[in-house]
Formats: C-alpha cells, structure tokens, sequence
C-alpha cells in the first residue's frame, strides 16, 4: 500500500482546475455521443486517444474517464426517448424506460436513469479503490509460470463470454496473439513478421490497430446499414407537470434496494473479464423484477426500480472493470483496453508495477473518477433537453466528422501515413470480423497481452525445464489451468 502522502498528493492532482476542465469535457462529450445511437463513448474514447498526446498523462487518461463515464449515462436518453439504445448497455433501459417516456414522465425516467448511473457508478469505484493496490501487491508475489497460468485463464473466460461462440472467440485470442509477435523477438532482438516495412520494428501500433477495429470499422458498418434505418420518431420533452418533470427523494429511496442490487451485481461481474456491462444490466433487471413491483407499474409499463436496477448495473461495471487492469494487468472490457493505449502513449506500462512506480498517478486517476461521477449528475442535470437534440442529428454528418477525427488522430500519434494505412487494413480486418460474428475485444484484448504473455511463456520453459508435467509444483499454477479447462469446458456447452 503506498503511503498516505503519497496517496494524498495524487488526489490533489486530481482536484486541480486543469484536471476539473478537462473532466468537465470528458463527461459533456461522452454524454453527448452516448446519446448518439451508434456513436458511443468507446467509439469516441478511440478517437480521442491521439489527441490527448500532449496532455499531462493524468489529464489525458482523466479526459477518458471521463468520456466513457458520462457515456454510460448518455446511452440512456435515446434508449428512454425513442426505445433506440445509445450504447448497448443501455438495452435493458428501454423496458421501462421507453414505457414511462410514453407515459407522459420522460424527464423523470431520464433523471432516474442519472440518478441510479452516477450512484452505482460510485459504489463501484469505491471498490476499485479499496481492492485495486492489494490485488496489485498479491499479483506482484505470482512468478512467471502463475502469470501465464493467469492469463490463459483469462483468455479462457474473456474467449467465452464475449461473443456467440466460443471457437470464434479462442480464434480471436490466437490471432491476436499472433499480431503481437510482429515487430522485435523479446528474447533474442530478432525481427519477425515485418515484411520490410522498418515502421513494424517495434510491433504494430496498439492505438492504429484498436482505432481501426473498434473505431474505423464501426463506422463503415453503421453507413453500410444507415440506408436500412428507418425514420427516428419525434422527441418531445415539453411536458410541464412538475411530477414528470423530477425525481422526488421518495422515488429515489423507494429504489435504493434495485439500485443497491444493481451496484453490486455490476461490481462483481465488472470484475470478471469479459462479461461486460449488458450482461450486468438484464441481470440485474431480473433479479429486481422478481422482488415484485414494489406499489409501482409492472415492470415492462414504466417502473423506475427498472430503471434505477439497470443504469446502477452497466454503469457499476465501469470502475470494476479497472480492478483487473491495474491489479494484475488484464483488462477487462473494450474502454479497460483503450485506457491502455493512453497509457503507453504516455510511456507508462500498465500493470501491477503502477502501485510501484506510478502511485500517485493512479491515486489521482482514482480522484479524477469520483470528480467524474459528481460532473456526471451536475452536467445530466442541465443538458437533458440539449442532449434530447442532439439525438436527431444525422449520419451523413456524424459518420464522415468521426471518421476524419480517425484519420488525423492516428497520423498524428503514428507520425505518418503508415499508422493511417495500419488503421485502414485493421478497419477492414475488423469489419470482416463482425460480420462473421468474431470479436473484436477479444483480438485486441489477446494483441495487448501478446508481449507478456510470450515473455512468461519463454520464462515458464526455462523453470520448468522445457517439461509441462513441472507445472504440478506451482500449485497456484496448476488450479488456474484446471479453472481455464472448467470455464472452456462448461462454456461449450450449448455453444459453437
């Protein structure tokens, strides 16, 4: 644990008006393109990254954070107001979001989506701050055979639940392994797979690979659909009865059990890699639906204690999801992984080690997620109707802005045209892989972790003596391969 001056002096970091400024921003932005449908934050994460190069590291990664928090909410206001998810985490808020919007209270199922988002998001950061340094210091204790043990069992699960086969998955993971070999042999300085192109030297650009994925490919598939789309409906907030109008404190006490319920189901799985926060979401919808309805409407007709259930969930799995990243390195979800690219940006290696040589970055990291979470209900507050406009805004318009964003920021952070055309190839690989239904999380999360995961495998040989039969006498070793042929085996079944 580090020590007490120097955990106060990253919080203080974090409460400087440079980071407030730039928090401030994050949370409007990410609101803003989360009530977008088919924008979202990680999209936008993505195009922010290059642009953050020359910030301070914790200004940058602050400006993220803040980006992907106030997404989470942002999500939710399309999905209330015209039953279109912004973000597929809010998918679960359109049972009864939409319903009360009908009703006559869209503003007040929006507020108790804020509401709920920001208090679930909270609880979960409080955990990542409670659990993230020992969950560091026990990891630091674990040689190479525990680590590489370690991460086959986190390919085993993030290969299986993301996705609807887990063959495409375990494919995904491999292929991402292999990209990762580009550039520089770790053991012997040796160049591999660079097919005379010195710029792969050093390995393939983790932010032109993750942009062209995640960010690049997106678009394409969104404009192939956008003639597909039908007309939006029409918004309407005008409503000017109080009651539809504000969340009462009753309301909101009357739903602390679904919201309690839902933060902590949204902690727990956000923990895990690769269950991701839609999961989190019905979950916790179900679980609160069948307590009953508690006075209200049934569920499915405009009950907030749906509402409060599922924001609290997707957004409780934001902070849980950086649990595993900075406890023992791996992240946990698409944004967990775009962190990482700010990170190597700025020349930090991401990793147990930051409680060592970057605590009072990641202190005020921690700082800059609670002032996030205050910006998140101060700015949801006084924008809802904004944001209600913003939704109407057309493709033709916020597809060719993004992809130009795209395309400058990756010039930019690669120092050439050979990232923008890195980013192209990966945009089409990507696309192709969505359309075969392989995740693209997975290949980008296995790409991060190829380096490593060689690195431990080459250490593994040499201690066990080139003989796989020596991994019985690390036996913490051995229980994470025994769990990674469970999870495989009890994933399979019913699955491609």
């Amino acid at each position: 644990m580090p020590e007490i001056s120097i955990i106060l002096a990253g919080f203080a970091d974090a409460f400087t008006w440079v980071n407030l400024l730039f928090v401030m921003l994050g949370v409007a932005a990410g609101q803003m393109v989360g009530a977008i449908p088919g924008i979202g934050p990680i999209m936008a994460m993505a195009i922010a990254i290059p642009f953050t190069f020359a910030l301070d590291p914790l200004v940058a990664i602050s400006f993220l954070v803040g980006v992907n928090k106030g997404g989470l909410f942002g999500g939710a206001i399309p999905a209330i107001l015209i039953n279109t998810p912004g973000t597929p985490d809010a998918a679960a808020t359109t049972l009864d979001g939409h319903p009360l919007a009908k009703a006559g209270k869209p503003v007040k199922a929006t507020r108790m989506a804020l509401f709920a988002s920001v208090t679930g998001d909270t609880v979960s950061d409080i955990v990542l701050i409670t659990l993230a340094a020992p969950l560091a210091g026990l990891s630091l204790q674990m040689g190479p055979v525990e680590i590489l043990a370690l991460m086959i069992f986190a390919f085993s699960i993030i290969s299986g639940l993301i996705g609807d086969s887990l063959i495409k998955g375990l494919i995904a993971a491999v292929a991402g392994l292999l990209l990762a070999t580009v550039g520089l042999d770790p053991e012997h300085g040796t160049p591999r797979f660079y097919f005379g192109y010195f710029e792969l030297y050093d390995g393939a650009s983790l932010v032109a690979v993750a942009i062209g994925m995640l960010a690049v490919a997106e678009i394409f598939r969104r404009i192939a659909a956008a003639r597909r789309a039908g007309p939006q409906p029409a918004i309407s907030l005008g409503n000017d009865d109080p009651a539809a109008q504000r969340v009462s404190w009753a309301e909101y006490w009357g739903c602390r059990f679904a919201i309690a319920r839902g933060a902590a189901i949204g902690t727990l799985l956000g923990a895990i890699p690769g269950i991701g926060s839609t999961a989190a979401a019905f979950m916790s919808y179900s679980a609160t639906k069948k307590t009953g309805t508690g006075g209200g409407p049934e569920f499915g007709q405009g009950n907030l204690r749906g509402i409060a259930a599922t924001e609290s969930a997707n957004s409780a799995v934001m902070g849980a999801n950086l649990i595993p990243l900075l406890g023992i390195g791996i992240p946990g979800s698409i944004g967990a992984a775009l962190l990482i690219s700010a990170f190597k940006i700025h020349g930090i290696q991401p990793g147990p080690l930051l409680f060592q040589t970057q605590a009072r970055l990641i202190y005020g990291l921690f700082g800059a997620m609670l002032m996030a979470n205050l910006m998140n209900l101060l700015i949801g507050q006084v924008s809802l109707r904004l944001w209600a406009r913003v939704i109407r805004a057309p493709e033709s318009v916020i597809f060719p802005a993004a992809l130009l964003f795209c395309f400058v920021g990756v010039y930019l952070s690669t120092g050439g045209l050979f990232g923008v055309g890195l980013m192209l190839v990966s945009a089409c690989v990507g696309y192709v892989m969505m359309a075969f239904g392989y995740p693209v999380i997975v290949f980008i999360i296995a790409f991060f972790l190829g380096a490593g995961f060689e690195r431990a495998l080459s250490q593994s040989l040499v201690i066990l003596d080139g003989n796989p039969l020596a991994v019985v006498q690390h036996p913490v070793a051995l229980a994470l391969l025994i769990l990674a042929a469970v999870t495989v085996i009890w994933l399979s079944r019913g699955r491609g």
